[in-house]
């Protein structure tokens, strides 16, 4: 009988304990940013935020404790083939964070695992329709894609994916070296263009020195020109203006009195001048036939005529 008293004391002894320690547990501190998922009976009955809460002992019970704070997911590195059938290896980060406890807790068995898979299901497909040198440039519409994808399953799994970036686009070796090879004649080939342009450029540039010289010499050849005719111009205008001045100085000597015998005898020292170089090598004058008749000289010149018309006024 004592032993029977003895295992009946432990076993109340435990049983109180039991009691005990499912009372504290249904006494809960909830942090912040964390969501408790509570069930009674089995069936959802509600979330706890942050704060203190008491449950009812044995029939109510936390089953999920959601972290809401953004999170950084691994996307483990994977092998795709592009479009142009080349094996690469790519890898990159999730960053998502629970924004309905309820959703995340029942809409899918584990939503971290899941939205890794569906990332890299969503890359894979994305690679398929890129060749190569386009997954080196389209990385940011990769990412947009996966992001896109994503945010389909956001409302059923109860998270908001933020961002996802692809880290490292690994390629064969051999593949790298043709990449290597092709990058190198590339360069090779602008740097052989670059110094054909700069070839091209420094010879329209002496081109046009060479043009600007001859319009230059042209313009300046011209202007001379332009000035040594308008010089020539105003010196016959000179000459004329001086000659028509001379000759109503003349006209005007001639209408004094006594003005004909001035112009006689000064013709006369013309012709007296005149007689006295043709002894000369240099000169050829034609003369008329008789050069001794000077008065029949004088007669030519009309002076008759203008004495009468000067007697007349």
């Amino acid at each position: 009988m004592e032993i029977f008293e003895t295992i009946s004391k432990v076993l109340l002894g435990l049983f109180s304990i039991y009691v005990m320690y499912q009372f504290v547990r249904s006494l809960r501190l909830v942090p912040n940013q964390f969501a408790f998922i509570v069930e009674r009976l089995g069936n959802y009955h509600k979330t706890l935020g942050p704060g203190f809460h008491a449950l009812i002992p044995f029939i109510d019970k936390v089953v999920y404790k959601q972290d809401l704070r953004e999170e950084t997911i691994e996307v483990e590195p994977q092998e795709c083939f592009t479009k142009d059938n080349v094996k690469v290896e790519v890898d990159g980060v999730i960053y998502l964070s629970v924004v309905d406890p309820v959703n995340a807790s029942y809409g899918v068995t584990n939503y971290r695992y899941a939205a890794v898979q569906l990332a890299q299901t969503t890359t894979r497909s994305v690679l398929g329709n890129m060749e190569l040198d386009e997954t080196f440039e389209e990385r940011a519409s990769m990412s947009r894609e996966v992001v896109k994808v994503l945010s389909e399953v956001e409302q059923i799994w109860g998270i908001k994916v933020h961002r996802y970036e692809i880290k490292n686009i690994l390629t064969p070796r051999t593949v790298q070296k043709a990449m290597e090879r092709q990058m190198t004649a590339e360069r090779d080939r602008r740097a052989i263009i670059a110094t054909s342009e700069g070839v091209k450029g420094s010879k329209i540039n002496d081109a046009e020195g060479v043009r600007a010289e001859i319009i230059n010499i042209s313009e300046a050849e011209m202007q001379r020109r332009i000035n040594e005719a308008e010089g020539y111009a105003q010196e016959i205008l000179s000459i004329a203006e001086a000659t028509a001045k001379s000759i109503e100085e003349v006209a005007a000597a001639l209408s004094q009195p006594k003005g004909t015998e001035a112009m006689k005898l000064q013709l006369s020292e013309k012709y007296l001048e005149v007689l006295s170089g043709l002894g000369r090598d240099e000169n050829s004058v034609i003369l008329p036939k008789d050069i001794s008749n000077y008065d029949a000289l004088m007669e030519g010149l009309s002076l008759k005529d203008l004495d009468e018309v000067k007697n007349k006024k």
